[in-house]
């Protein structure tokens, strides 16, 4: 798969990731497609599922090992000598367990930046009890806040917890510590939970609650459903359209394309007591219409409008087309490397391994010589 050099801003850095799932794959996936040379230590055992739809295991090579093994774990060790960055997802002490601990590691390659990827952390009460996405971000508060009134938090997608809480603060806490090794010539452990990541990415809302501006009620605030002009409203065919009017030169936009401009009911875009009222007359209006009708009358313009989309809808999409937002890759549809730089250009590096198909290409590469 590596026949030519990434030109992404990262290539060059060596990345050896122990297999798992969730964030801890993902974050990896995020530095090959900004252009590092990641190697994935895979088990000997066969995969359950095709590897090609794994898409957050893309773009890095593979080399099986059992790390059950004296001869296993001596090889991770070697692979690690020659490594920047090392990504493990397991729950804490199980590296520790297998000989492969920060302590050991260190020891041979004390440039070497730890990356550790948990749902509770390192340390305190829970870190070694079992959880998913869920668990981590209703321990933040973040789950109880997203939902309508009168109704449970619904489960959302693990967008939040796994891969905005979790693998986004891992990659760029890599990137930061990167940097950091550039200077010192040390690396260190990167300690990244998920409950800490969402905790940090709630910061707004802490804010807002301190000044009295938020209320602990779901479906009481401005931003999660309880404002008419920052909702979802359902079209004639059975569609949804996305309104998020929040600034007051926007609103005006809004009600203008809705024809609405002229209705005392809608002139004070602020007054609470007539949120509910204020929705109706709005979802009235919109129920009126198909998606596609309010597309060719609002997108594009100012009243800060989109089209609620399936994910096949959303490839589709002239604009998601224009900037090439998703790619295939061997013959699977997915989003293209983000984000954007002008000189360093970040891509998808190839498509998921066969688990264990890289040993010698890695080995030659690295400069480790083969068992």
């Amino acid at each position: 798969m590596r026949s030519t050099l990434s030109s992404g801003p990262l290539a060059g850095v060596r990345v050896v990731e122990f297999a798992g799932i969730g964030p801890a794959p993902f974050c990896a996936m995020l530095l090959s497609d900004l252009g590092a040379d990641v190697v994935r230590i895979d088990r000997t055992s066969p995969p359950q599922h095709d590897p090609k739809f794994a898409v957050t295991g893309r773009g890095r090579r593979s080399v099986a090992l059992d790390l059950k093994t004296g001869i296993g774990v001596e090889t991770a060790l070697r692979l690690l000598d020659k490594a920047d960055v090392l990504i493990e997802g397991f729950r804490p002490g199980v590296m520790e367990k297998l000989g492969l601990g920060p302590e050991i590691v260190e020891k041979r390659n004390p440039r070497l930046i730890y990356g550790r990827m948990t749902g509770w952390g390192q340390s305190g009460p829970l870190s070694h009890a079992a959880g998913h996405d869920l668990n981590y971000i209703a321990l933040t508060g973040a789950l109880h806040a997203i939902g309508r009134a009168g109704a449970p938090p619904p489960p959302p997608l693990n967008i939040v917890g796994d891969f905005g809480g979790g693998a986004l603060y891992l990659a760029m806490g890599i990137c930061a510590a990167l940097l950091e090794t550039s200077r010192s010539g040390r690396g260190q452990v990167i300690d990244c939970a998920i409950t800490d990541g969402v905790a940090s990415l709630s910061a707004l809302f802490h804010g807002l609650l301190a000044s009295n501006r938020w209320s602990e009620l779901r479906a009481a605030n401005f931003l999660d459903g309880a404002a008419p002009f920052y909702d979802t409203y359902e079209c004639s065919d059975g569609k949804y359209v996305a309104i998020a009017a929040y600034e007051p030169q926007f609103y005006r936009e809004l009600l203008e394309k809705l024809g609405l401009s002229q209705d005392p009911l809608l002139a004070e875009q602020w007054d609470r007591s007539r949120w509910d009222e204020m929705k109706v007359r709005i979802a009235g209006v919109i129920s009126g219409r198909t998606r596609e009708e309010w597309c060719a009358m609002i997108e594009g313009s100012d009243a800060c409008f989109a089209p609620v989309l399936t994910w096949e809808e959303a490839a589709a999409h002239p604009h998601n087309r224009a900037r090439e937002t998703y790619v295939v890759i061997d013959g699977v549809r997915q989003p293209n490397a983000a984000p954007r730089f002008s000189r360093t250009e970040a891509s998808v590096q190839g498509p998921p391994p066969q688990p264990g198909a890289d040993r010698q290409s890695v080995f030659e590469d690295w400069g480790i010589a083969s068992t």
